[in-house]
């Protein structure tokens, strides 16, 4: 007898509907699992008909053959294991096979027949929906989540046992109701900018780069407060809609980190991995092309510590997911894509000693090994940067400064809100532009034209300080966003001169005590090329 079943695979961030061939045939027991199923889908067999005869089920002795389908599509986890063995019930006459239709299932099963939660379970609602399906039955700790998900009912069940008495109709299970309070509500913060003493010019750079979606690279001496504003960023964006926080679920849900007290991740992610990290950590991929670093910071803040001590080619691979908020990884029998829309923050010392140009401060390390140091970082990683800007040391009469007198993340939160809502009305008839940073460049000549003065004011930078024709793009956008937090509809010369300032720490000027060139710095950026022997 044939049963059929249908579930999801997982591919990238996406589900693909797989149907579940359960055929049970005469001759010597066997259970056979083809398909190209990984490790974890051929050891379900064990524990399908462990699970079946704790149960209770009485299985045939005959020869199971279970064929996922399609075949050349690869098939991971346990997510198989509850409709194998619906389908070998089917299958064994002990289910009605229509029962099945309509619903997608999934559910990793123990071998007394609880059913376990896995991930993925958000891609999985979304595929069914999209499909067609009815709904899906998954364990119940899962349930929550892929309530998410409207136009489908979702039925949560503990055990085999619970799911087999729903389908024969012996016993019921109501659909999953989903919380009322499934919208994004705004996150409660331990930090807050008010903790960072000093750095008011910082403070106002962080501020432009959260209303407009902006990259800010930061560089100055220990101790002056670069970790500190970097990890209180988050608390003054603007808190995520909810199809925004159901992207961020969604990736979570396929690395299996949703919090199991939260559905839906509220607050905007924060990531901050070690410099040791390598390319696949950080962009994706690996073996089972799983999302990085970069994509598990979507909609919220990656940021990179000691910059220049994250290797060459780690960094380099961030130059097209910044350029495109998406990453495309192809191997030899798959395609993926993730999405990677981050803020990109990145810290750095002036030198490896931490205090080349620093008031008060001996620096020790030679003119080469500063040269050195920053030409680890790359001229076109630097122009996506949007905001380059130093820190000082904080004076010792800021320091016993009142923090009631400097400015809560609430007052620079108000002002990013606004000037997001300005650009929310400015791009209204443009799908997935939400920020100035995401401006075309069609948009940048209509919204970014400049007076005669301004052109000439941004000319004279231009040629001034060498910049790129991308570096020029990205100033009229710190303008515009700059112009948005302070209401002005066109963009002013202090606008102008202000986004200026944010682009005038080019790889000159940040070397300027040591004579160095800019010809200079380039030729020690340039990768060697291998010597002969």
């Amino acid at each position: 007898m044939l049963a059929r079943v249908r579930s999801g695979a997982l591919v990238g961030i996406e589900a693909v509907v797989v149907e579940v061939e359960v055929d049970m045939a005469l001759g010597l027991p066997f259970f056979n699992v083809v398909g190209l199923p990984d490790g974890a889908v051929k050891e379900s067999k064990v524990r399908v008909v462990s699970a079946l005869k704790n149960c209770g089920f009485v299985l045939p002795q005959k020869r199971i053959t279970v064929n996922l389908a399609p075949a050349d599509l690869k098939k991971e986890g346990p997510l198989f294991e509850l409709p194998i063995a619906l389908g070998v019930l089917a299958a064994g006459g002990l289910l009605a096979p229509e029962a099945l239709d309509g619903l997608l299932f999934g559910g990793e099963l123990s071998l007394d027949g609880a059913l376990k939660p896995v991930r993925g379970v958000l891609p999985l609602a979304m595929a069914a929906r999209d499909a067609g399906f009815r709904g899906v039955m998954v364990p119940r700790e899962n349930a929550a989540e892929a309530a998410l998900v409207e136009g489908i009912q979702v039925y949560a069940v503990e055990t085999i046992g619970e799911a087999v008495a729903h389908l024969s109709g012996d016993a019921l299970v109501p659909p999953f109701q989903r919380t009322p309070d499934a919208q994004v509500r705004r996150p409660e913060h331990v930090l807050d900018m008010a903790d960072v003493r000093g750095q008011d010019e910082v403070k106002d750079a962080f501020e432009l780069a959260a209303a407009g979606a902006h990259n800010v690279l930061v560089c100055g001496p220990p101790g002056s407060g670069k970790t500190m504003l970097a990890r209180r960023l988050p608390t003054i964006l603007p808190p995520m809609r909810f199809d925004e926080a159901l992207d961020v679920t969604r990736i979570y849900s396929v690395l299996g980190l949703v919090p199991p007290d939260a559905a839906l991740i509220r607050e905007r992610p924060f990531r901050a991995p070690h410099h040791t990290i390598s390319d696949a950590g950080l962009v994706g991929g690996g073996p089972q092309a799983r999302p990085g670093e970069l994509s598990m910071a979507h909609r919220g803040v990656l940021f990179l510590d000691e910059l220049p001590e994250f290797r060459r080619h780690v960094l380099e691979v961030l130059r097209q997911p910044l350029e495109e908020g998406v990453i495309r990884l192809a191997r030899a029998n798959q395609h993926v894509s993730y999405p990677c829309e981050v803020m990109l923050v990145a810290a750095m010392n002036p030198c490896p000693c931490g205090y080349f140009n620093v008031a008060g401060r001996q620096c020790e390390c030679p003119r080469s090994r500063v040269l050195d140091y920053h030409a680890r970082i790359s001229g076109p990683l630097l122009d996506r940067i949007d905001i380059m800007l130093q820190s000082r040391p904080v004076e010792v009469a800021t320091m016993t400064e009142l923090s009631s007198r400097r400015r809560p993340s609430a007052w620079f939160r108000d002002r990013v809100e606004e000037a997001r809502r300005r650009q929310a009305h400015r791009f209204v008839d443009t799908p997935g532009i939400l920020t100035n940073a995401q401006m075309t460049p069609q948009q940048l000549a209509r919204f970014c034209a400049l007076g005669e003065p301004q052109k000439k004011m941004l000319e004279r930078a231009v040629r001034g300080y060498g910049l790129s024709a991308r570096a020029h793009d990205r100033i009229l956008k710190l303008a515009r966003t700059r112009a948005d937090l302070e209401g002005h509809d066109v963009i002013r010369e202090v606008d102008l001169a202000f986004a200026i300032s944010c682009r005038a720490m080019d790889g000159r000027a940040w070397l300027s005590p040591l004579g160095t060139t800019h010809d200079e710095l380039a030729r020690r950026r340039r990768p060697q090329a291998p010597s002969s022997t």
